[in-house]
């Protein structure tokens, strides 16, 4: 009898140590994280301000100290509103960051806006910071990937990936969810923050990025925000503006006034044609317009590297 029960025992640790490693606790990650990253000699850190790349470096700061740097790739891609959000968060927990002067928009490649838009962008991003990384003998550069990415179309990995950067939040095993959840616990403000694509993925595939058109993009988001509208994206089509609002705010969208204020403001900005999406906001809705074909090769491309 107690030689059943020993045994029982026994297969019963067993079991709750394998299913401990098959489903790690939210703590045990975080555990993972900090020893990923106490392993590096030193780091830059991809950074736009975004929840996964500023917990990122909010807990490399907490693990590496003054032997991490968060770098911000600037250009016209990025709102201004983001850069000052970002920054004001790094000042605010003291950590390290540099802001690096990114060239994509002088890249043919980048501005013919196909579905390798994004590897360009981060091909860019990874050569600045890899030339800085070099020149300040910094060991490594991470970036905010999760485990959700993997499961999206992101050509931006493969660029990651020939630049031999690192993504330790995925490496941990960490979902999106999770990341929040991990902020929220740090105390972090930006922990629940909606995702803010670059400007570039509101302009339609095969057509030219520029200067002139991410401004009026970044313009008439602005111009909905102040209208008071939240999470949404504008997505440009030329002389056409489509409006994406998240659906539980398309309702208030809906009246005379609104419209006409709307309207007139978009109109200011260079737009002939002013639409409301009725699917609401969808993070990505540009894909949709993609090949099947283009989607798969570059998902397979960026899997193989």
């Amino acid at each position: 009898m107690y030689g059943c029960a020993r045994s029982t025992n026994l297969a019963r640790s067993k079991l709750e140590i394998v299913q401990t490693i098959a489903h790690p606790t939210l703590e045990q990650k975080l555990a993972a994280l900090k020893g990923s990253l106490a392993s590096l000699e030193s780091a830059l850190v991809a950074y736009s301000g975004g929840t996964d790349s500023a917990y990122l470096a909010y807990i490399a700061h907490e693990v590496l100290g003054s032997r991490m740097l968060a770098v911000i790739a600037d250009s016209a891609s990025l709102p201004r509103a983001e850069l000052a959000a970002a920054l004001a968060f790094a000042a605010e927990h003291s950590i390290p960051v540099e802001t690096l002067s990114t060239n994509e928009l002088s890249n043919p490649d980048y501005q013919r806006n196909d579905a390798q838009r994004c590897f360009h962008c981060k091909d860019e991003l990874f050569t600045q910071m890899e030339l800085l990384r070099a020149e300040r003998g910094f060991a490594r550069i991470a970036y905010g990937r999760n485990l959700d990415d993997d499961g999206d179309f992101r050509p931006g990995q493969r660029a990651a990936a020939m630049h031999h950067a690192i993504g330790p939040l995925a490496d941990a095993g960490l979902h999106k969810a999770e990341i929040r959840a991990l902020a929220r616990d740090a105390g972090l403000a930006l922990a629940d923050k909606p995702a803010a694509a670059c400007l570039s993925s509101r302009i339609e595939y095969g057509r030219r990025v520029n200067a002139e058109a991410l401004a009026q993009v970044e313009s008439a988001e602005a111009a909905l925000h102040a209208l008071g509208f939240t999470q949404l994206r504008v997505r440009h089509h030329g002389e056409l503006a489509r409006i994406e609002l998240i659906r539980e705010e398309l309702p208030r969208a809906l009246s005379l006034d609104v419209f006409d204020r709307i309207s007139r403001e978009l109109r200011t900005l260079g737009f002939r044609y002013i639409t409301l999406d009725l699917d609401g906001f969808r993070s990505g809705s540009m894909n949709a317009l993609l090949p099947a074909s283009e989607l798969t090769a570059a998902d397979t491309t960026a899997r193989r590297n």
